[in-house]
């Protein structure tokens, strides 16, 4: 549902589960709000007066703690907050960086009363959501994501975590923010490569819900960004994720149609990780698109136009992840890692066609291996 408050709000509708002396869990409901700004400082006024608290903490990386946090310090609203700042990138994404916010919270006197305002991409948004929740058994948390992936992607849906034992998101909690404010005037000091990052989330939106917004996407000029199409862009993307995450918080069924592109994604990530050759999120995840594309089409009949489109697309802008045939194995490896995998059968969420989803797909190592084969071909490795 949206409605207009300063911009745009989305209400997130969000089921999390309580254990009560053995009992069987009980249904909690509660709402996320999330919003398209038109005034950050009006809606973060009204974010915080929402969220009583007796102590207020504010976390940044070493870029937007000098790219973004003067401007919300120039207002009142920030003026008693408690600074904490981290490494930026997702190699500080570890226990040790969450072990820290933990200290630095306990050591400037946090309670289980405190708001804790996270302000950076998703690395930022993923492990200070995660020191909420875990901070004397949870402290509310609002996020204002500062690059395109964290608008739409990683600071909306309640899913937070770090990196641990070299595979990506390994430990995390479901644990909404309170708020999510969403302000795309961050988005006009973004790189280029992180403004692709995030749209590769963008896309994959597209890609799970209808034909006319995957169209735009693919249409959008990247070259000359007009930044009022983007700012309408993104709230659609983000209403993508809101009305399956309203369906399946927990991801028990329909909100692994979000994972598309991930499984294959976060093996890539985590490869480069090992290899001292890390990437972008989004950029792993449109590879991982082009592979689960073709799996698509050789599974479920996925049309071979739409995904020859889709992956022009990404060539044109992507670049390419390389590796030889040695590397399938340890690829494998990683992906029988996966979240959504049971019973060490290595799980894919698949297209039949735009917007038409088949989750809990499987295929077996033979298949798996045909896949990185077409990658690499068309590629052009």
């Amino acid at each position: 549902m949206i409605e207009c408050f300063n911009g745009t709000k989305v209400n997130i509708k969000k089921i999390f589960y309580i254990h009560l002396q053995g009992k069987k869990a009980k249904r909690i409901m509660s709402k996320q709000e999330v919003i398209l700004c038109e005034s950050l400082e009006t809606s973060l006024g009204r974010a915080i007066e929402l969220c009583p608290h007796d102590k207020l903490f504010v976390l940044t990386d070493e870029h937007t703690r000098h790219l973004c946090l003067p401007s919300l310090k120039e207002t009142t609203l920030l003026k008693d907050a408690v600074e904490i700042c981290i490494g930026a990138e997702d190699v500080h994404k570890t226990v040790e960086t969450l072990a820290s916010v933990w200290m630095a919270l306990s050591t400037q006197g946090a309670t289980r009363h405190s708001l804790l305002i996270n302000l950076g991409g998703g690395m930022v948004t993923d492990l200070g959501g995660f020191a909420a929740a875990t901070f004397k058994r949870g402290i509310s948390y609002i996020n204002i994501p500062t690059t395109l992936l964290a608008m739409v992607d990683a600071s909306v849906g309640g899913k937070t975590g770090i990196n641990f034992n070299g595979l990506k998101n390994e430990i995390g909690a479901f644990a909404p923010a309170s708020s999510v404010l969403i302000e795309t005037e961050f988005l006009r000091t973004l790189d280029t490569h992180n403004f692709f990052s995030g749209y590769a989330e963008m896309l994959k939106h597209g890609l799970i819900s209808n034909t006319a917004h995957w169209a735009e996407l693919l249409k959008f000029d990247s070259s000359s960004i007009d930044y009022a199409a983007l700012k309408q862009l993104v709230g659609r993307s983000v209403q993508v994720k809101e009305d399956i995450v309203e369906q399946d918080p927990l991801e028990h069924g329909i909100r692994k149609a979000l994972n598309l592109g991930h499984t294959v994604g976060h093996a890539f990530e985590s490869m480069a990780l090992a290899e001292n050759r890390p990437v972008l999120h989004g950029y792993a995840v449109a590879w991982g698109i082009v592979c689960e594309l073709y799996l698509s089409h050789l599974k479920v009949g996925f049309p071979k136009e739409k995904m020859r489109q889709t992956i022009q697309f990404i060539k044109d802008n992507y670049g390419i992840f390389t590796f030889d045939c040695k590397k399938y194995d340890q690829l494998y490896a990683f992906m029988t890692h996966d979240k959504k995998n049971t019973s060490g059968t290595i799980n894919f969420t698949l297209l039949k066609d735009i917007g038409d989803i088949c989750i809990n797909q499987t295929a077996d190592k033979d298949t798996i291996f045909e896949m990185l084969d077409f990658y690499r071909e068309c590629m052009g490795i």
